[in-house]
């Protein structure tokens, strides 16, 4: 049994969350088409209301992404809770992980987003303990089945959800084959901070310090504008129609050489993810 290692970059990705907006077809194998059409370089594939995909449809899918040089990733379904009261909705939480995985690896796809907890009423350390539990189980399984996917706890953007960037930090440093899925949007939203360059600085800093250089150099990320209260996240927004300083953002992932796959998920994808492109190689 060997333990899946995040594939390490020599440059950034850039991408959209699903099938681009301009796509001549709303299927996974014309997005893929594409994002390549619009010179971008990966795509998530949105599992968020179910692992629908056949495995005929994700071996097509293999071969169109290899074939266009695109990079695929997943973003799981929205209905996980690892801290999940009910024995039943705990069991099916960690099976749409696996299945997310599964067939996201039938598709070449080696990242797998989702978002892990909520707290619900229990303290932060018991609910770190269970996750860390369920995701240790799980990750020996796709170990045993030889599934090449690397687990990726997304940084949640409400106080209420389980999720920081101090505790997948943490998680990531003790569970090989786990690393978190660095939603900056989330994390500036979460509390109306870390939206500066000292800031964003700090972020990388962390992620060098605890994960080491690797962890700079396999990094998986979303950015969109964001709209967000006290109470954290509401929705998405165009990033120049938010307060996301994306701009210092790209300077910083430019200044500390980090590498991997960024996929923007504003309400128009494609411009969001061309402009995050285009500032990144304008610095």
């Amino acid at each position: 049994m060997t333990t899946m290692k995040a594939k390490k970059y020599d440059k950034l990705l850039f991408g959209t969350a699903g099938v681009p907006i301009s796509s001549p077809k709303p299927d996974t194998i014309s997005g893929i088409r594409q994002v390549r059409t619009l010179g971008l370089d990966c795509m998530e594939l949105e599992f968020v209301h179910g692992v629908r995909m056949s495995d005929k449809t994700a071996a097509d899918v293999n071969e169109t992404a290899k074939g266009n040089n695109i990079s695929l990733s997943v973003h799981g379904p929205y209905y996980i809770n690892l801290n999940a009261v009910e024995p039943e909705k705990l069991t099916a939480s960690v099976e749409r992980i696996y299945e997310s995985a599964r067939v996201g690896s039938l598709c070449s796809a080696q990242n797998i987003v989702f978002h892990p907890a909520f707290y619900l009423k229990d303290d932060k350390k018991t609910v770190y303990d269970r996750v860390f539990n369920l995701l240790k189980e799980l990750r020996t399984r796709l170990d045993d089945e030889g599934i090449p996917a690397v687990l990726r706890p997304e940084t949640t953007g409400k106080a209420t959800q389980f999720g920081d960037l101090d505790e997948l930090i943490s998680m990531s440093a003790e569970l090989d084959g786990v690393l978190p899925c660095f939603d900056f949007s989330h994390i500036h939203a979460r509390d109306g901070k870390h939206n500066t360059y000292e800031e964003f600085s700090a972020i990388f800093e962390k992620i060098e310090k605890e994960l080491g250089k690797d962890g700079l150099l396999s990094m998986h990320c979303h950015i969109s504008g964001i709209e967000y209260t006290a109470k954290g996240e509401r929705n998405h927004l165009f990033l120049d129609e938010s307060d996301m300083n994306y701009r210092d953002l790209m300077k910083v992932f430019k200044e500390f050489g980090a590498a991997g796959t960024i996929i923007c998920e504003s309400p128009n994808i494609e411009s969001d993810a061309l402009l995050l492109k285009k500032t990144y190689e304008e610095i």
